[in-house]
This record gives C-alpha cells, structure tokens and sequence, in this order.
C-alpha cells in the first residue's frame, strides 16, 4: 500500500486520533475516525437507499469524523484524484 499521510485532528490527544490517509497506489482514502455508537450505527444500517442494501456488511464500519477534518479530507480527495489520472 502506498499511503500518503494527510493529517490528523488538530485536537488529539495522547489516546485518540482520527488521522486521514491517501492511498495513491488504490486511489481511496482511508480514514481512522471514532466508532459510531450503537445508536448511530443502528440508524445508518436502517436506511433503505438506492443500491445499498440494509445493514452494515461485516467488512464496513460507520466512524465519526470531526468537522475540522474537512480540509484534510479535501486534501486527500484532490490526492487521490491526481492519482487517479496518471497512467
């Protein structure tokens, strides 16, 4: 995998650290967010959209991301973007 850090939540602490990743050589993000509580994951697995089925399959997860973030995230998108673009 090749990763290019982006960032990570400017608040951290010694314990926790939502960080964002861009993964050029698959061209996806990767994120490290909170867990979602069981309420929150409840409602998302609940939803009844279009092409996505109910639940949450074993191989995904609902995390938190802090809204500081954003940039970071903007950061990596535009680097995966790129990415996507070469040959």
């Amino acid at each position: 995998m090749s990763l290019q850090f982006v960032g990570i939540d400017p608040n951290t602490g010694d314990h926790e650290s939502p960080t964002v990743w861009a993964d050029l050589k698959e061209k996806e993000l990767v994120l490290q967010g909170w867990k979602a509580g069981p309420e929150l994951e409840a409602e998302c697995a609940a939803l009844e959209l279009p092409g996505h089925a109910i639940g949450i399959p074993d191989t995904e997860a609902v995390i938190r991301i802090p809204a500081r973030m954003v940039e970071m995230i903007r950061e990596a998108c535009d680097a995966v973007e790129r990415a996507a673009r070469l040959p």
